[in-house]
């Protein structure tokens, strides 16, 4: 960016602008790992029209555009990597309508998720995709990177409610994607081309989300196992009985015992004998029917040697429990450099997995800690720099995290399950995809952003 262009922004947008050396190193970086590139200028529209003009400003003189959530991102998505505008949807804060009547809602990108999700449950309704991040997080941000947390395996991601966008193209151009209705099958789904596209073909500025009824009850146990390949050898057990929880989250021992050391006020006592713990929910409109659903899940378990078995008792031991599970990505990254890598396997894969990533740390001489969505057998794999070298963790590792992801394809996986590629990721795109789909992705991006303005070198190359 020119001298002459950045006066120009600053003053055409003088009441959005933020220049100021606090502001640009504040929205330079995320939560993915310590990375800082900071941008030109911050601009903080609240207006689809206020959006418009900055694109086709951008776009006329080839200048970069990041879009800007919250900034909870862990694959580095939301990275000015070359500096530019980061344009952050903060101000665009409104839940626009709840339709009771369609079961629907109406919201603007820069809504908190739990905001959203609290705002609904009022009038009985409920939107399932819920990221570890919930209380700080965008919507917004979660259409971007598709999102999904604990719920996933009951409810599906955050794709799986979005019916309608409306987006502000590179260009300046104003569209909307689909209709507000649940069947469309009226030409090419834009809707799912732009969730999950990272901001790199436009801003999505309206959202219109399906709803569906809030439970009315649930249920919540925590089941310690002695060996943590057979924890996840008991979900694929689990769901072959019929039950669908609404959670099901594995937890090595560690993630556990760092988080509580890293929560005050926090009574939990982790036996050392066990290697990992299920975090299982059931949910639904009967209580007595979900009584049924755990005591056939407890005989699942009975097949597993596990420790005892703790069923919550009250709202507030739920919420410490689930709190301890939202709060593991946070204490693994107070304890150590880390990487974080988000695989994905058919939940049946998972004992294999978690397997294999045991032994390539132990080829390249790595501690791992493991915990995830086990249902639906995502596997967040964080890699503890601990005694590594600058050269070791700099130059072998990429090679075996490559490795990583290679194993998770070879068992019918992918490379990420709800974080995205962003910057990090970026490098292991030829791992799941040919060059004939990556070149129609890149073709993709082209049609929809010639001038390569919008999040560059995200995704691909």
């Amino acid at each position: 960016m020119t001298k002459e262009q950045l006066y120009y922004l600053k003053k055409k947008f003088s009441n959005i602008a933020l220049i100021d050396n606090s502001s640009l190193e504040k929205y330079g970086k995320d939560e993915t790992e310590d990375l800082l590139f900071p941008p030109h200028i911050v601009l903080r529209p609240s207006t689809t029209e206020e959006i418009s003009a900055i694109l086709k400003y951008c776009n006329e003189n080839k200048i970069p555009v990041t879009p800007s959530g919250a900034r909870t991102g862990l694959s580095g998505g939301a990275l000015p990597i070359k500096g530019g505008v980061a344009l952050s949807m903060e101000k665009m804060n409104k839940i626009i309508k709840i339709d009771e009547n369609n079961s629907q809602v109406i919201t603007e990108p820069g809504v908190i998720t739990q905001n959203l999700q609290d705002a609904v449950r009022e009038k009985g309704l409920f939107y399932p995709p819920d990221p570890a991040s919930k209380g700080s997080c965008f919507i917004g941000g979660n259409i971007a990177e598709n999102s999904g947390g604990p719920k996933a395996v009951k409810y599906g991601v955050t794709a799986d409610y979005v019916l309608n966008l409306e987006v502000v193209l590179p260009n300046g151009d104003i569209i909307w994607t689909g209709a507000n209705v649940l069947k469309n099958a009226t030409g090419y789904n834009l809707t799912q081309l732009i969730v999950g596209s990272e901001g790199t073909l436009g801003v999505v500025t309206k959202i219109v989300l399906r709803l569906i009824p809030h439970p009315t009850t649930n249920m919540l146990m925590l089941v310690p196992f002695y060996d943590a390949k057979k924890a996840c050898e008991a979900v694929a057990a689990i769901m072959k009985t019929g039950i669908t929880p609404s959670g099901m989250e594995f937890m090595e021992r560690d993630a556990i015992q760092w988080t509580l050391n890293n929560i005050p006020n926090i009574q939990m006592e982790i036996n050392e004998k066990h290697e990992a713990h299920l975090l299982i929910e059931v949910d639904g409109f009967d209580e007595s029917k979900l009584l049924e659903e755990c005591e056939k899940i407890a005989e699942v378990l009975e097949q597993f040697e596990t420790g005892e078995i703790l069923f919550a008792d009250s709202q507030a031991q739920k919420d410490r429990l689930w709190e301890v599970r939202r709060k593991v990505g946070e204490a693994v990254k107070s304890h150590s450099i880390y990487k974080e890598e988000d695989t994905v396997v058919p939940r049946y894969e998972l004992p294999q997995l978690l397997s294999g990533v045991k032994k390539i740390g132990a080829k390249y001489g790595f501690k791992s800690v493991c915990y995830g969505h086990a249902g639906d057998g995502n596997l967040h794999v964080n890699i503890i720099k601990g005694d590594l070298t600058e050269e070791q963790w700099n130059e072998e590792l990429p090679l075996a995290i490559r490795e990583i992801f290679e194993l998770t394809v070879d068992l019918g996986g992918t490379i990420s399950g709800e974080h995205g590629i962003g910057w990090v990721q970026k490098p292991y795109m030829d791992i799941p995809f040919t060059p004939i789909s990556l070149r129609l992705m890149k073709e993709i991006k082209q049609i929809f952003d010639p001038n390569n303005i919008m999040n560059p070198d995200k995704i691909l190359n």
